[in-house]
């Protein structure tokens, strides 16, 4: 065998009683987990524990993966996939005009791609340009709101049934390239501009594939109740199976509420619908602060929206909607700007306000303009007693929703996972190790259904994390967001060690991780 982890306790992703055990890896597959053979290497596992490679259901590292070959954001974290296209907002399919606007609004989350040879325009390209090497592996979401800007720009009016088509045409296409599934950012426009009626349709579509509808829904605020429902209404009408991105009950109107919401996901699965959610652990929520807007502000695209906050009598409008009314951007919540930090800037110049709460719009209004959208945010906004009962909802996976970009970004993107391991689970003990392992593995690679990731079974692809569940520890607070985990020395895709006795390696084992039929 190339590998032999000795005596090592083996959290096999299913969720059952942890075991001690050998586990062989040969070939870059597990070869055998019981009592070990010779082999080349053996890794003593005495108190350590091997589990399979972390999965992040929710990731933002569309570029980052590209621009950064070491990746240790996501690397030393144990993570071994991430799950892309995320939000209804990213860069394939597109075409060169909508690559332009794409890049320029998301330029908050990834920054503006000037170092980026953006040489694919499907999705098949984009996977290919993957395949030729990134730090983990990556799946990819069609993202909806994208695909709406190829289809009839950034207007705020039902599609037409050609658009329609076309729309429906394009997710068909990207899911046959290799898409996982479909995300919409219905906070975030232009994809927040389409009806039940036109998601179902698309819905339909991602079910003929058996893939899933990932929705960043319509509000984490005021009506985030209706919001889940609503996403539950509409996919079982479509029979779509259905992932909810970053399930949080944020703001003051939802202080004690996750029993509701949970009791919503129960009463969907008892009538057999195929729900899963993915949440991280941390309270703030971190985004750009041109999302926060009133989605009529954005009608045209960004150029249209920078128009907007220049014109002193728009901006009067915009302000109101946002402190008055509670904009839609803003989940239906009148705005407290004392809860928005700054986490990043697109512009060097305007440096001195990371890390600073927005005073006012006035303020806000200036970073947009200056900044060309670019500025992140985070968003001081989370319950703890929230958090602990979502995560431990029987259908519950992790994902960081980490943004890599920015001076200051949210520490969920370089400390998720051990975050969950140290503080939740050997802390807290809100989660025992086997059942968030669970969490962070078997069932995110059921609802990818993954045929040979996500469990240690002799078969399965090694992507393996061995970590100390006695020291494991994210590093990542809120005043040094990029400082790596600790008590995680070994990580392996496909059997190659990208962190190696807790080191970033040279190898680049990561590739595109494509739609699969179901299993069975």
């Amino acid at each position: 065998m190339d590998l032999l982890f000795r005596s090592v306790r083996v959290c096999d992703g299913g969720g059952g009683p942890s075991f001690v055990a050998d586990v062989g890896v040969d070939g870059g597959r597990i070869v055998g987990v019981g009592r070990g053979r010779g082999a080349r290497r053996v890794v003593d596992g005495d108190g350590l524990v091997l589990a399979p490679g972390f999965i992040d259901m929710h990731a933002h590292s569309d570029l980052a993966l590209l621009r950064d070959p070491s990746h240790e954001a996501k690397a030393a974290q144990g993570v071994t996939l991430e799950v892309l296209g995320q939000d209804g907002l990213s860069y394939a399919p597109a075409d060169d005009r909508t690559l332009a606007e794409i890049r320029t609004q998301i330029a908050g989350w990834n920054g503006d791609g000037s170092d980026i040879a953006f040489d694919w325009r499907t999705v098949g390209e984009y996977l290919d340009r993957l395949d030729r090497g990134i730090a983990v592996n990556a799946a990819y979401l069609v993202p909806q709101g994208t695909v709406r800007m190829l289809a009839l720009g950034w207007e705020d009016r039902p599609a037409t049934d050609k658009e329609l088509a076309r729309m429906k045409e394009l997710v068909a296409r990207g899911l046959e390239e290799g898409a996982v599934g479909l995300s919409s950012g219905l906070t975030y426009t232009p994809g927040m501009y389409a009806s039940d009626a036109e998601l179902t349709e698309l819905c339909r579509v991602v079910a003929g594939y058996d893939g899933y509808y990932c929705p960043h829904h319509r509000s984490y605020g005021a009506g985030a109740l209706r919001a889940y429902e609503e996403m539950l209404t509409l996919t079982e009408r479509a029979g779509c199976a259905l992932h909810l991105a970053h399930a949080t009950m944020n703001f003051p109107e939802n202080e004690g509420r996750a029993p509701q919401l949970l009791a919503l996901l129960d009463a969907a699965l008892a009538r057999g619908a195929d729900v899963t959610l993915d949440s991280y652990p941390y309270l703030p929520g971190s985004t750009t602060l041109v999302a926060m807007l009133p989605s009529w502000a954005a009608v045209g695209g960004p150029e249209a929206t920078l128009a907007r906050l220049r014109d002193d009598t728009t901006a009067a409008h915009i302000r109101h909607a946002m402190e008055v009314e509670g904009a839609d951007g803003s989940h239906g919540v009148p705005i407290d700007w004392s809860a928005i930090e700054i986490a990043g800037v697109g512009d060097r110049s305007l440096a001195a306000h990371v890390g600073r709460r927005v005073p006012d719009f006035a303020t806000a209004r200036e970073l947009l303009v200056r900044d060309r959208l670019a500025t992140t945010i985070l968003q001081h906004v989370g319950h703890e007693e929230n958090v602990r009962a979502i995560m431990r909802h029987p259908v519950h996976t992790g994902g960081s929703d980490g943004i890599l970009h920015g001076d200051k970004p949210h520490p969920r993107a370089y400390g998720t996972f051990p975050e969950y391991l140290g503080r939740y689970v050997r802390e807290l003990s809100v989660l025992s190790l086997e059942e968030c392992v669970a969490h962070l593995t078997g069932r995110p690679a059921a609802r990818l259904r993954l045929p040979d990731r996500g469990l240690i079974r002799e078969g399965y692809r090694a992507d393996l994390v061995l970590f100390d569940p006695a020291t494991v520890a994210s590093g990542a607070t809120y005043d040094r967001p990029r400082t790596l985990p600790t008590g995680i020395p070994h990580v392996l895709i496909d059997g190659r060690f990208v962190i190696e006795d807790g080191r970033r390696t040279d190898v680049l084992a990561g590739r595109s991780v494509r739609r699969a039929p179901r299993r069975g």
